[in-house]
């Protein structure tokens, strides 16, 4: 049978793992797919650097439209990135009728919606493996794997950039901005990381988890979004002493009330998995009513675990080419008929637990103050760790940290007594809250 023809849009990084490993595994690749797959036109501006990464048998372009218009082209690979030129470019391939396989989760995180109704219109097939964690196979997990279930949560470390700075704050006792300088300099963070370090990244790839595993349209606009850049190395510290390691989490529950979609730090258990992944990897742990806790760790970056989620995406596209498309594994699991119209929670009505910290003034009564104000706001306290004053601000110093976990509460009744607390004049500097997740 003629090789299924696929034309590339972008050979950076992740395009030029994409021909690496097509090219070493070709055959095994032949045998899974029941065809041969070739990538034979490549579209990138800069195309002598197209030319190195393709070799000799591929069309190189500089125009992107090249490539779609091309009427042997089968798959188009979209791996631009962006919002703007990859959406234009992602919904004329779809109606030239092509397949799309992206590893572009901001574009789908935001416009899903649009692209994947194009799709279905148009009877083609959008994959998007390579978009959330690398090559951990977790859309295919929630897609297919898991269908049986009703998952319940999920909770992920899907931001290698974050996890690698927490992992060495925690190490090393460093603060957020030495090792941010550190990770750019070993190229784990971009020269412009806004998007890893202020959790954007992660809740793109929350965002797309949360439509699979719920059967709800993605919904970005709607995530709660935190990032690290306000961690103190004290906090880490006081967490690691009181059984807990923090990491950047992208979590998405079914509750009674609705959809939990949020990133934000997290304390976890330090004897859970999840807890211990270190470093640039990702994890993501799925819970279901009928498997129970699932765990899926791996590389959720780089040229060839990336490539390995594309060539996936390239298989299951192959195999599937000549079928009906009303047989098709739906894009976000569910028929797009069957979405849910489960309403996303806003963050007020999440109820999770916490750690605070309070700098107060190291005097009579005070614990007793804060932790009246916690009772009255119906807030059960689960351990209180208070500082000795020197260890804190030096010898003779008049303040000290008060360390408090609470049990579950409605994020809407912190705050306002977390409100309460700070015009207390014996709370000397804001106060720092982290969500808990237990991970049970």
């Amino acid at each position: 049978m003629k090789p299924i023809q696929v034309g590339l849009l972008g050979a950076g990084t992740v395009g030029s793992g994409t021909f690496k490993v097509l090219k070493r595994n070709q055959e095994e690749i032949k045998r899974r797919a029941g065809r041969g797959i070739e990538i034979t036109m490549v579209a990138d501006l800069d195309t002598a650097r197209a030319r190195e990464v393709a070799g000799e048998g591929v069309k190189v372009v500089s125009d992107a439209r090249e490539v779609i218009a091309n009427p042997e082209i089968d798959i188009v690979i979209e791996l631009i990135g962006g919002y703007g030129i990859a959406k234009q470019l992602v919904l004329e391939a779809i109606a030239a009728g092509k397949h799309v396989v992206t590893a572009n989760k901001a574009l789908l995180a935001v416009h899903g919606t649009e692209i994947f109704a194009a799709a279905h219109a148009k009877g083609v097939m959008v994959a998007f493996e390579a978009a959330v964690a690398g090559g951990i196979p977790i859309i295919k997990a929630l897609r297919e794997g898991l269908t049986a279930n009703s998952i319940q949560w999920l909770a992920g470390i899907i931001n290698g950039t974050t996890n690698f700075i927490l992992s060495e704050m925690r190490d090393k006792g460093l603060d957020f901005a030495t090792v941010l300088k550190e990770a750019q300099r070993l190229g784990y963070a971009e020269a412009d990381p806004t998007f890893d370090i202020e959790g954007v990244d992660a809740g793109h790839k929350v965002t797309l988890m949360s439509a699979l595993a719920f059967g709800i349209p993605v919904q970005f606009d709607k995530a709660h979004i935190e990032g690290i850049t306000k961690l103190a190395a004290q906090d880490i510290k006081y967490a690691e002493q009181l059984g807990y390691r923090i990491k950047l989490l992208g979590v998405t529950k079914r509750t009674a009330k609705g959809i939990e979609l949020r990133v934000h730090p997290s304390l976890v258990p330090s004897k859970r998995l999840l807890a211990n992944v270190e470093g640039a990897m990702n994890a993501v742990v799925v819970h279901g009513d009928a498997v129970g806790t699932t765990l899926y760790y791996g590389k959720g970056a780089g040229s060839e675990p990336t490539a390995s989620a594309v060539i996936a995406d390239l298989v299951d596209i192959t195999r599937l080419h000549t079928a009906d498309a009303a047989h098709r594994v739906p894009h976000l699991a569910f028929h797009p008929d069957a979405l849910s119209d489960l309403q996303v929670l806003p963050m007020s009505e999440v109820v999770t637990s916490y750690y605070l910290r309070l700098r107060v003034a190291d005097q009579a009564g005070v614990l007793a103050k804060v932790t009246g104000l916690l009772a009255t706001a119906g807030i059960s306290i689960d351990a209180v760790l208070q500082r000795e004053a020197d260890e804190v601000g030096g010898e003779g110093s008049t303040q000290t940290d008060l360390i408090i976990l609470t049990h579950d509460a409605r994020e809407g009744t912190v705050d306002d007594v977390l409100a309460e607390l700070q015009a207390l004049p014996t709370v000397l500097e804001p106060i720092v809250r982290i969500r808990k997740e237990e991970l049970k």
